[in-house]
């Protein structure tokens, strides 16, 4: 968002004080840090209440010790930091003055060559507001302008020759603006919409959850009564459980996320959303899925959706680091979802399904890490960042890959031959058609894959795939003819 064009000239030969958390940067550091804590040494927040306990500045000074923030990847606000170079480059002296704990806002300082001087919180003492204001009047000896985003920084606005407003809510701006103190200038905060907040849910991985109705097809009962209803329940509740877990999950991938091309611009890694507010929509979401779980499907399936969310969880929090053991855990994830829609309508799992879809998600999530080793290659990068392949493991990622998806193929025409088929379908010797339009569609997307056309979800490239629509449309048909 451009900001507003000045109101009053800003001269050079006057210092410029500018604000760190919501200001400078498009989040809050002291979250960040919390978050860091969480995922790395969530233990050591068991003292959390004896730091604050002795106070708010030692909390953020023991916080950031223990979290080590990686300053570099934080959101900066380019349209401050573009306007911080300016005024640096006509000589003007530039000081960030932050609440935030003095080994951040050192860090930052040291990350962007911009600032002479640095006013920030230690131990002993929590710089905001009018401790801030005291600070900078001992440090500048005199006039001084002010960049600020909170209702906070008003106490320090009041004392300003210039007021910069950046990202700060309409109430407060109007605040600002009755100081009757020249407004320099206003960076407006990006507006908010609905979008944002649906994509920080991803609702576009709802589509994965329609596995749910797999065993109700499968069995023929779509239409039995009562049936259809709890297996849409049950798509709600994952679909919930889901977002819940995406939320945790970018919360506490937002350092290695912001290194991503693509991810680096999802809702809480971009700052387009605060971390706060992550921090509440995830007990939310979790908490909309339990209850409706509880409410109206078996106890059964609230049992496994638990453990949906504890196993995702752990892939989020450690497992996703593990050679192999990821891919194997995305694939049960995978699988768990179809053996949730049975224990939701009450139909036995067929073990034939079961096993085609383990080697089937199997094949698609090796596939998934080949598009982000092949990211790396291209990149001549060595490893990933928060992931446990390397460069190097290209040609067999495409080999046990492209085998899993083969043995699904197998799979599939082993269960044609089973007793299970003839007493579901009248014609079961057209089935066999399944085989080559599956092997097809397998051999294809690992083919777009080799040649960098698949760089997401597969599932999600398949959401968006004129060829696998029609493949799907194949094989509906072929299991349309074989009733």
């Amino acid at each position: 968002m451009q900001p507003h064009a000045p109101i009053s000239d800003a001269t050079p030969d006057v210092p410029l004080a500018v604000d760190l958390d919501g200001t400078l940067v498009r989040t809050d550091t002291l979250h960040e840090n919390l978050l860091v804590l969480l995922k790395h040494a969530p233990w050591l927040l068991l003292l959390a209440p004896l730091w604050v306990l002795r106070g708010k500045a030692f909390f953020k000074a023991e916080v950031a010790r223990r979290a080590r923030l990686d300053v570099t990847a934080l959101p900066y606000n380019a349209d401050v930091v573009a306007y911080l170079r300016e005024e640096r480059a006509r000589g003007r002296r530039l000081v960030l003055a932050t609440a935030a704990d003095r080994s951040i806002a050192d860090a930052v300082s040291a990350h962007l060559g911009l600032f002479h001087d640095v006013v920030a919180s230690d131990a002993g003492v929590n710089l905001s507001g009018a401790r801030k204001l005291e600070r900078l009047r001992e440090v500048l000896g005199g006039a001084f302008d002010y960049a600020g985003n909170g209702a906070v920084d008003l106490p320090l606005w009041r004392e300003s020759r210039h007021v910069i407003v950046v990202h700060a809510p309409a109430g407060v701006l109007r605040q600002a603006q009755g100081l009757g103190r020249p407004v320099h200038r206003v960076f407006e905060p990006p507006p908010a919409s609905v979008r944002t907040w649906v994509k920080a849910l991803r609702v576009h991985q709802w589509a994965k959850n329609a596995l749910v109705f797999v065993p109700l097809l499968a069995a023929h009962k779509a239409t039995q009564g009562g049936m259809a209803p709890r297996a849409v329940l049950a798509f709600i509740a994952f679909s919930l459980c889901a977002s819940s877990v995406y939320v945790i999950n970018d919360l506490l991938d937002l350092a290695s996320d912001r290194r991503h091309p693509t991810k680096s611009l999802r809702p809480f890694a971009s700052g387009a959303l605060p971390v706060r507010a992550g921090v509440v929509l995830a007990p939310v979401l979790l908490g909309l899925a339990a209850a409706l779980a509880l409410g109206t499907l078996p106890l059964s399936f609230s049992a496994l959706l638990a453990a949906y969310f504890v196993l995702t969880l752990a892939y989020s929090l450690r497992l996703k680091q593990v050679v192999m053991l990821d891919v194997l855990v995305l694939a049960g994830l995978y699988t768990v979802r179809i053996f949730g829609g049975a224990l939701a309508v009450g139909v036995p799992t067929s073990s034939w399904l079961l096993m085609f879809s383990t080697f089937l998600f199997l094949s698609l999530a090796l596939l998934k890490r080949l598009s982000e080793v092949r990211r790396l290659r291209q990149s001549n990068e060595v490893s990933a960042h928060g992931r446990g392949y390397l460069a190097q493991d290209y040609e067999q990622l495409a080999s046990l890959g492209a085998a899993a998806g083969q043995v699904s193929v197998l799979v599939l025409a082993l269960y044609i031959t089973s007793k299970e088929v003839t007493a579901l379908y009248a014609h079961p010797e057209r089935l066999w058609l399944l085989c080559p339009v599956m092997l097809y569609w397998v051999g294809r997307i690992w083919v777009m894959a080799h040649r960098g056309l698949v760089n997401e979800d597969p599932l999600i490239f398949a959401l968006r795939d004129r060829v696998s629509y029609a493949v799907g449309a194949v094989a509906a048909l072929v299991l349309w003819v074989a009733t």
